[in-house]
């Protein structure tokens, strides 16, 4: 590719990016990162559909001597044109879209670290393993995620609200802000979909979300991992299998036996569907547990096999790992060697642990019963916050 038709499309890229004025919470993070004397470039992973795009556009219209270039429509030197753009044209700040396209991208953000006086942005749909690279990038790039909407930035874009945050902390402490409560009401569209950046603009998200989910496995995947279409085919089945299914006992011994696939096949599919943001993997704690993890989805993706009523529960704990993620929490499933209930998870607080359950609004203590640890929560629909309830929502109130 020429150098005037990457000017062309970087004109185009200014164009159509005005008409977004509202910005990700990210963005003033970005900036920062930008603007301070390290050197450091910066990676932005997210899932397909998350809005990388615009805020790399939205970065690109922010700074002057910069230059924005989407990876899926290049093809020659990368290296070669970011030298000559910053010596031609004086660029020094590049934002580097979908770079999971680009062979060996990794050797070329060496390369420019090493030999050019630029800082680069950079968006995959693939999460990039930097330290596992042949290239030594761990002390040469700063990765951040972007996430799909949390609750609060869907308020903020959808209702003009820009309410403060909340922590952890106050969540459980019950100390949290009580006027979230008026939010309430738009919580249901924000789970059915509204949590996809694009669904402002596009009315149709289970559609928009198939064929973000086909592009996912059959051209992202396909090219990080070099499968086969029966391959791909398979992992295709199996995220509708986990979609169809219950959460509880969804792992790799039950994908196997189900889809038709030993369970190495069974792992290696799991781990690239959660590297592109499709799939949450979470291990268990707990005394002479087998190690494999429970398998759930990201938001909203278990809407596209069922219907909402009919998953609710599933989608609930989906959530709750999706939220906990958003907000740097680590978190495990727990399990006990003779199946009894127990309650769902367990996460770091403070100095010490708390175990959470998560349920419809009439759920109960009952799988507390023999559990010693001292925290313990129940993250229900609605707006309860007494005892040990606490509203689910507003654990998306966070970021």
């Amino acid at each position: 590719m020429d150098i005037q038709k990457l000017i062309e499309l970087n004109h185009l890229a200014h164009d159509g990016i005005r008409k977004f004025k509202k910005k990700r919470f990210v963005f003033d993070q970005i900036c920062a990162d930008i603007e301070s004397r390290s050197k450091h470039f910066t990676g932005v992973l997210g899932a397909r559909g998350s809005g990388k795009t615009i805020l790399l556009k939205q970065l690109m219209e922010y700074f002057d001597q910069s230059f924005y270039i989407s990876l899926d429509t290049v093809d020659g030197d990368l290296f070669e044109m970011l030298h000559q753009l910053h010596r031609d044209l004086g660029i020094r700040i590049f934002f580097l879209d979908e770079v999971h396209f680009y062979p060996q991208f990794e050797g070329v953000l060496k390369k420019a670290y090493d030999f050019l006086d630029v800082k680069i942005v950079f968006t995959s749909s693939v999460a990039l393993s930097m330290r596992e690279s042949a290239y030594d990038l761990s002390r040469r790039v700063i990765l951040k995620m972007l996430y799909p909407f949390s609750f609060r930035e869907y308020i903020y874009f959808t209702q003009d609200i820009l309410k403060p945050a909340v922590t952890f902390e106050d969540i459980i402490s019950n100390h949290a802000d009580k006027s979230w409560m008026q939010m309430f009401p738009f919580f249901q569209k924000y789970m059915e979909g509204g949590i996809m950046p694009f669904a402002l603009h596009e009315p149709n998200v289970p559609d928009v979300l198939d064929n973000i989910l086909k592009t996912v496995i059959y051209k992202d995947i396909a090219r990080a991992a070099n499968l086969g279409v029966d391959e791909l085919d398979k992992m295709r089945k199996m995220v509708a299998f986990i979609g169809k299914s219950a959460v509880d006992g969804m792992n790799y011994s039950s994908l196997s036996r189900n889809i038709g696939i030993t369970k190495f096949k069974a792992e290696q599919y799991i781990d690239l569907l959660e590297k592109s943001f499709i799939i949450h993997r979470l291990f268990p704690k707990g005394t002479n547990v087998m190690r494999e993890p429970k398998i759930l989805m990201a938001l909203p993706y278990r809407l596209l096999y069922s219907s909402l009523d009919v998953c609710m529960g599933g989608l609930r704990e989906d959530f709750f790992v999706e939220s906990m993620k958003m907000i740097g929490k680590e978190i495990f499933y727990l399990k006990n060697t003779r199946g009894a209930k127990t309650p769902d998870f367990l996460c770091p607080y403070k100095d010490d642990v708390i175990v959470c359950e998560i349920g419809g609004r009439t759920k109960g203590l009952q799988q507390f019963k023999g559990i010693t640890i001292k925290e313990k929560v129940v993250f229900v629909d609605g707006i309860n916050s007494q005892g040990k309830k606490r509203p689910l929502m507003m654990l998306s109130c966070c970021a």
